[in-house]
């Protein structure tokens, strides 16, 4: 019997004739079934994961699971969407399992698996891997709902009929379908060529050999120099995860330092306790936000069918959070501004000391030299009262600073800053608004932060950006995204990390993790000694 004559004989028996002879103990009857829906379970399993040998062994799991749960198909007719029912639960499992987008799980040129007889000599199988390779690189980036129909078609001889009847679509909806997926296909094929002649740019290795080829020009000490380079050089992409590190940190820090200030501005029994009040609702509050990201990202891997309902979830939380913390900084330091005014009132006697009076050289710094009529330094050691100003210099600080250079309070405006909130170009807080802004929430064109936003964002556990994201949790992008929940155009794909790849960028991160101390420890440690010395203890 020919392949033709195989295939009608198949067709003739129903799907419930050939059940019930399966039921009855017939195993030809089963093994029908499987050479009826095998190319299917087969096709719809590697459009999920990209690799073949996974493909056939998921697929050959799924029957002999039908064929142990066939008593259980109440309905023999549906047998075909109930076989690819079991073989979807086991693909979201496999996923779940291994906490992997189906990009992660393909092979790649150089890890293809085994998809021929070993006995293939040895350059045809290695031309079939790269086949398969190459295959997926260009699939893996067309949604799954223009996938499955791609794949299908041409497994299944070119038959819209055979697809639409396979997926319960209509003709039209099929064809719809593989119009869509073959525009995004050449999409993506030309995205992939590209990132791969950019990544094939001559570099650091060609360097060595023209060096190693010209020995005379490059002492061994210079050649060495190179080599260390080039063998390390993957240790500066670690540079993001250090940044973000080193930015939450200075956040938490920064906010802390601020607050533990205001007890050693306190006069009164009250004020003290609403330092002790408020530090322990912002210490809180924040970890709160974080911890809400942290399950957010954890429910993206439990249920990671919902992981872009978890994404926009997340990405709502850190739009609250940019709104909800300047909001409640401002409504703490008005508050604390009213509340010195109010003791100072209710009990003078608190507030005798010559240091405590309003405008005092304890309480205030005003430097003698100016520059185009501003104070270099103006800074606030004491509790502001209802009504004073912020403070205003080339270098301020204080609750509310405002400086042409630096800026260093609970509110910071400069081109550097450091604060709570901090606003300018190089921005360092709890929260950070600036051109390159790194903090626990760090909002820019560069953010780098334990939550991010900016055209470039860099992030622990949520990374938007308009340009790239990289991220240890959500990564959101327009282009480029890289991170267990990756959404953009090009998600983790060779495309991305050809983008997100930049060794000046890691040069640059390396400087940033200076200045970021810096701008962190010296000016925090700085002010809290100075409040300590003039402002600290009680009066007597």
């Amino acid at each position: 019997m020919n392949s033709s004559e195989s295939m009608s004989s198949l067709e003739v028996t129903s799907d419930a004739d050939l059940v019930a002879a399966s039921l009855a103990g017939d195993r030809t009857a089963f093994g029908r079934i499987v050479e009826r829906y095998q190319r299917l379970l087969c096709s719809l399993a590697y459009s999920a994961t990209g690799q073949m040998s996974q493909s056939e062994d998921l697929a050959q799991d799924a029957f002999i699971d039908a064929w142990r749960q066939l008593s259980a198909l109440r309905e023999p007719e549906k047998l075909r969407s109930w076989l690819c029912g079991i073989l979807r639960h086991k693909v979201g499992r496999l996923r779940r399992a291994d906490g992997k987008e189906p990009v992660r799980q393909a092979e790649t040129l150089e890890d293809a698996g085994e998809l021929m007889s070993v006995e293939m000599p040895v350059a045809d199988l290695a031309m079939q891997q790269e086949e398969q390779a190459i295959l997926w690189s260009a699939l893996e980036r067309v949604p799954e709902l223009y996938r499955e129909p791609l794949v299908l078609y041409y497994r299944e001889h070119r038959s819209v009929e055979h697809v639409a009847v396979a997926l319960d679509l209509t003709e039209d909806a099929v064809k719809q379908r593989l119009a869509r997926g073959r525009k995004i296909l050449q999409e993506q094929v030309l995205a992939f060529v590209e990132g791969a002649l950019v990544r094939s740019t001559p570099g650091r290795v060609f360097t060595i050999a023209v060096l190693a080829a010209i020995p005379e020009i490059a002492t061994p000490a210079k050649a060495a120099g190179i080599g260390v380079a080039a063998v390390h050089g993957g240790m500066l992409a670690k540079s993001t995860g250090i940044a973000a590190l080193l930015a939450s940190c200075s956040g938490v820090v920064s906010t802390a330092m601020a607050l533990r200030a205001n007890l050693d501005q306190a006069r009164t029994p009250r004020e003290r306790r609403t330092v002790v009040k408020v530090t322990l609702g912002i210490f809180f509050g924040v970890w709160g936000f974080l911890l809400a990201w942290y399950l957010l990202r954890a429910a993206a891997f439990q249920w990671w069918e919902c992981r872009v309902w978890f994404a926009g979830i997340a990405q709502a939380l850190v739009l609250t959070a940019v709104v909800v913390w300047p909001w409640t900084m401002l409504r703490v330091m008005r508050g604390m501004r009213v509340l010195r005014s109010t003791e100072r009132r209710e009990h003078p006697e608190m507030f005798r000391d010559a240091r405590d009076q309003i405008g005092s050289s304890a309480g205030i710094y005003r430097s003698r030299l100016k520059l185009f009529g501003v104070p270099l330094v103006h800074a606030r050691f004491s509790h502001a009262d209802e009504g004073e100003s912020p403070v205003f210099g080339w270098f301020a600080g204080g609750d509310r600073a405002y400086g042409l250079l630096f800026a260093w309070g609970g509110y910071a405006v400069a081109p550097i800053s450091v604060g709570a909130v901090s606003v300018g170009f190089l921005t360092v807080g709890g929260l950070s608004v600036g051109v390159i802004s790194l903090g626990t929430l760090s909002v820019g064109v560069l953010a780098i932060g334990c939550v991010s936003v900016g055209i470039k964002a860099y992030a622990w556990l949520s990374a938007l950006g308009w340009s790239s994201a990289q991220g240890g949790g959500f990564a959101i992008a327009r282009i480029a995204a890289e991170g267990p929940v990756a959404l953009a155009r090009h998600a983790n794909d060779p495309v991305a990390r050809g983008l997100l790849t930049d060794p000046n960028l890691d040069h640059n991160l390396m400087i940033f993790f200076i200045v970021t101390s810096l701008l962190t420890v010296i000016p925090v440690a700085y002010y809290a000694r100075a409040v300590r010395q003039r402002m600290g203890g009680r009066a007597k």
